[in-house]
């Protein structure tokens, strides 16, 4: 299943358009050429004496490059096209577009060819949500070169279009060229879009083509060498293998280097509208990819450590100890109408930043770096005990400070009704989620260990061991909902059950919060028919007041949250169910050509043979990308005790076998072997 939308990307950089590359950019439209934040380029319209084209097919050559096969008109069966269009665009510091024209006539042919340009300058939030603009454009045409510019006081962004053709006539509106294509000859030129961040009181400085940005040899020489230093999956399954590619190759475009992490990458969490770093979304993507990629969680650790909250900010919901939640570049945030330089209003980053640490040295064995941020994970664990218990309960609940433009809900299930009681009610602030506090026990016991063994600390262990027990215990009262025999998604203002069943009680598991004899219940739940559907397990259950198999948090797929389900259904013992969790959401993979979105609908299998898309999913998007590998992970059983690497394989049949060769780690490099033997009913 595809849209008509063609995405290329790398970084923060990237180009969305209609499947002809045509660029036309409405207010609310995500199609343009996008960086930092900021759309670039809102209108890139080709035409052939003055007629649009016609999409014979496209190619997917790379996450930074594609091709588009044209032809002027329709054509019909009566009358062939007598000319060929090649459209060849790369992304990079803005993008480069060579066009081709092919003349199959046997007479030579006069031709006006013509690419229209505009500039809108949109903040990727004035997209999101429908703003207008409030400062002043400028167009010139210097030495050949359009260049279309953008001021609001200190804030100043240019565009700037030229070409390789001589002449070509350049006016405000585009660029043309007059041209005579010989019988069976061609003709080519190549356009340069770049992109400058201006200072002010400057203009736009213009940049010969080409000018930094690494050639396509370069980037291709590139990907090779993060495919290459990946681990190879050999497998029985063509799917499985064709996903895993798919996921290593999104995961390489997904990458962005903050300014403050030099050469070093993170995951950016999500095309179109989350280009950037995200606490949360990195995190999580580098635990999934962890065992494939280590230095994705090196980098991120170091960055979200760098960026801890340090002072009380209600504007940005900062506090000390506080790891980010997101990192912003646009006009909006220059003005400060979106509170996202740096945004720190996430109640699970902090959390889960020291689970990550913790994993990190364990599977990598980098004790220097735990060493190096005993400060910060400090200042984490105390964030934890103080500022986020808001309540004075000892759990982590929130509530914004920033009510104009902060987020109203601040775990992962962030939009405005994903909290609710089984009735549909929604709760007061602050709220306590469940997972929230899971987050906290299992960072707690984490720490307790970076404590005793890298720290020095063995009496800071044991008071961080009696604090994550009593969190445990106390945590089994208060959330348990007795008639229904799991727990409250949260916890509101009153102190009362938010009863709604969701799949937030997965996280539970992979937490390790969850009281071992009430884990089977847990299990059932989730791969019950309320929650699972058979491609995976929804964000709420069914026969909830608030269930909606296409709502953003209420009922929708999620293949990360799937992910991390699976993970802690292995750590309590639940093989089989792990194996059928994984099954459902790699089945659903297939159908997104192995690129699983954001989320997909929670509409029963058995009522279509494919996976519902999502409307407005992300795609790529990190966590999703994630994902697989994760799976992965948890098919082979694969744990870290002491140097070693632990093997417990619970592959489902139709994977067959499944061989992971050359994993990284504190072992130097190792391969992990299963079978398909475990029988899964992939039916909700």
């Amino acid at each position: 299943m595809t849209d008509e939308l063609v995405r290329i990307l790398d970084g923060n950089t990237f180009v969305v358009s209609d499947r002809r590359g045509d660029i036309e950019a409405s207010a609310t439209d995500p199609a343009g050429l996008f960086a930092w934040d900021t759309r670039f380029l809102s209108r890139w319209v080709l035409t052939v004496d003055a007629q649009r084209l016609t999409a014979l097919s496209t190619d997917d050559l790379n996450f930074f490059e594609t091709r588009f096969f044209l032809v002027p008109g329709t054509g019909t069966v009566y009358v062939n096209a007598n000319l060929t269009v090649i459209r060849q665009r790369a992304v990079g510091d803005g993008f480069t577009e060579s066009i081709t024209l092919l003349n199959h006539q046997e007479k030579a042919v006069d031709l006006a060819v013509r690419i229209d340009v505009g500039c809108d300058f949109a903040d990727l939030f004035e997209v999101k949500d429908a703003l207008g603009k409030q400062g002043t454009y400028g167009t010139r045409v210097e030495d050949g070169t359009l260049v279309i510019s953008y001021e609001r006081d200190t804030f100043l962004r240019a565009t700037m279009v030229s070409s390789s053709e001589a002449p070509a006539k350049v006016d405000d509106a585009g660029l043309e060229f007059d041209v005579r294509i010989e019988p069976h000859a061609s003709w080519t030129t190549e356009l340069y879009v770049r992109t400058a961040t201006v200072r002010p009181g400057a203009q736009a400085v213009l940049i010969e083509p080409g000018t930094g940005s690494s050639t396509r040899r370069n980037r291709l020489d590139e990907l090779d060498a993060w495919l290459s230093a990946a681990p190879r999956l050999v497998t029985d399954s063509e799917h499985l293998a064709a996903t895993y590619r798919r996921s290593l190759v999104d995961l390489a475009a997904l990458r962005f280097s903050p300014v403050i992490a030099g050469a070093r990458s993170l995951p950016a969490a999500g095309l179109p509208w989350f280009m950037t770093m995200f606490g949360r979304d990195s995190i999580l993507t580098s635990l999934q990819a962890l065992p494939f990629t280590p230095e994705l969680a090196a980098t991120t650790l170091r960055v979200l450590g760098d960026w801890q909250g340090s002072r009380v900010d209600d504007f940005r919901d900062e506090d000390p100890g506080r790891i980010l939640h997101e990192m912003r570049y646009g006009e909006l945030t220059a003005f400060q109408e979106r509170p996202h330089s740096p945004y720190y209003g996430s109640a699970d980053s902090t959390p889960l930043w020291l689970v990550l640490l913790d994993e990190y040295e364990r599977w990598s064995g980098d004790s220097d770096l735990v060493r190096e941020f005993e400060p910060e994970a400090r200042a984490a664990l105390h964030w934890i005990d103080t500022y986020a218990d808001l309540q004075g309960n000892g759990y982590i609940s929130y509530q914004r400070r920033n009510e104009e433009t902060g987020l109203e809900n601040q775990c992962w299930k962030d939009s405005w009704d994903s909290i609710s009681y089984r009735d549909g009610r929604l709760p007061g602030f602050p709220r306590a989620t469940c997972e929230l506090q899971g987050y906290a026990y299992d960072a707690k016991v984490r720490a307790a260990r970076l404590a005793r063994l890298f720290w020095d600390d063995a009496d800071f262990a044991e008071e961080l061991e009696r604090q994550a027990a009593d969190l445990k215990a106390r945590f089994d009262r208060d959330f348990w909902v007795e008639d229904g025999e799991y727990y409250a998604l949260a916890l509101g203002p009153d102190g009362s059950r938010v009863d709604a069943l969701s799949s937030n009680i997965g996280h539970l598991l992979w937490s390790g919060i969850v009281d071992t004899a009430k884990a089977p219940a847990i299990a059932r739940h989730l791969l019950g028919p309320r929650l699972f559907s058979g491609w995976g397990i929804r964000t709420l259950a069914e026969g909830e007041a608030r269930y909606n198999p296409i709502g953003y948090h209420v009922g929708s797929v999620w293949p990360f949250d799937n992910s991390f389900i699976a993970w802690g259904l292995r750590r309590y013992g639940f093989r089989t169910e792990a194996a059928r969790v994984a099954a459902g959401v790699l089945d659903a993979a297939d159908f997104f050509e192995g690129r699983l979105p954001e989320a997909f609908g929670g509409y029963e299998r058995s009522l279509t043979r494919y996976p519902v898309q999502y409307p407005t999913a992300c795609s790529p998007q990190a966590w999703s990308t994630g994902a697989p590998l994760l799976f992965l992970r948890t098919m082979l059983g694969l744990e870290t005790i002491d140097d070693h690497l632990i093997v417990d394989p619970a592959v489902p049949v139709p994977f067959g076998r499944i061989e992971l060769l050359d994993i990284p780690g504190r072992w130097g490099r190792i391969d992990a072997f299963g079978r398909g033997l475990v029988e899964v009913d992939q039916q909700s």
